[in-house]
């Protein structure tokens, strides 16, 4: 009885967010041009639905193609570190180097390289997904314990069969873990992207709706971009729930 409600608490927390919101803008007398009521969002993205939408789009290409990408990138330089003392000793530190460089520092580089294409937010969208995937999956694939390791030597279970086996299931909940952070990173990633340059995209519409004071506008493109997140959230938590079934809920 008690999980077939458990849908009712995040309704309560965002009415409760949306009361707060309403309760400061009542309260401190914020002017509309700084920030709007949400009855006023709310009509701002009815009104700019297919504008939101059209723009919505290619930030979504971006962030999917992003996430698969870099999610593949950090989970296959996983497997290979896990399995190769030596090569991890060599180019972790390189990886880690190269994700403290600020991605908006980054992002004019790959428009250099790749130009005002989709090609480079892809990139920087990959970029930001990589390393969580990368040091969670790892973490999974060493959660082994010596003695699991040591009935799969007496078993005369190979490398592969041990990976797949032992380390992969043993690996999921943390990669879903790095997955769900992926799904909201990748996002930002596409619209810091698109700030940088861009035509069309949620980005652009944050940048343009900001400069021309149209607040109520700014308001709905950080409202679709966060509806994007969390579907993308929510898509990575059911996948989990039909994959990792052993867990414990």
């Amino acid at each position: 009885m008690r999980n077939s409600f458990a849908w009712l608490w995040p309704l309560i927390g965002f009415a409760s967010l949306i009361a707060l919101w309403q309760a400061v803008i009542v309260g401190f007398g914020v002017r509309p041009f700084i920030a709007p009521d949400p009855l006023t969002v709310g009509r701002a993205i009815w009104q700019y639905r297919w504008l939101l939408w059209d723009n919505l789009r290619p930030t979504a290409a971006e962030a999917i193609g992003g996430f698969c990408i870099g999610n593949s990138i950090g989970f296959l330089l996983a497997t290979l570190f896990v399995h190769s003392q030596r090569i991890r000793s060599i180019y972790f530190p390189i990886v880690v180097l190269f994700n403290t460089i600020p991605i908006i520092a980054l992002s004019p580089v790959l428009i250099l390289i790749f130009g005002l294409t989709m090609t480079s937010k892809i990139a920087i969208a990959a970029i930001i997904c990589m390393f969580p995937t990368l040091v969670n999956t790892l973490r999974g694939l060493e959660s082994v314990s010596h003695s699991e390791m040591e009935l799969m030597k007496i078993l005369s279970a190979t490398r592969r069969e041990v990976f797949l086996r032992l380390r992969l299931p043993r690996s999921m909940p943390f990669v879903f873990t790095a997955l769900k952070i992926a799904a909201t990173s990748s996002v930002i990633g596409a619209i810091v992207s698109e700030w940088v340059g861009a035509e069309r995209g949620i980005g652009m519409l944050i940048i343009q709706s900001t400069f021309d004071y149209r607040t109520e506008l700014l308001y709905a493109s950080i409202a679709a971009s966060s509806a994007l997140a969390l579907s993308m959230f929510g898509l990575v938590t059911l996948l989990e729930r039909y994959i990792v079934r052993w867990r414990a809920n």
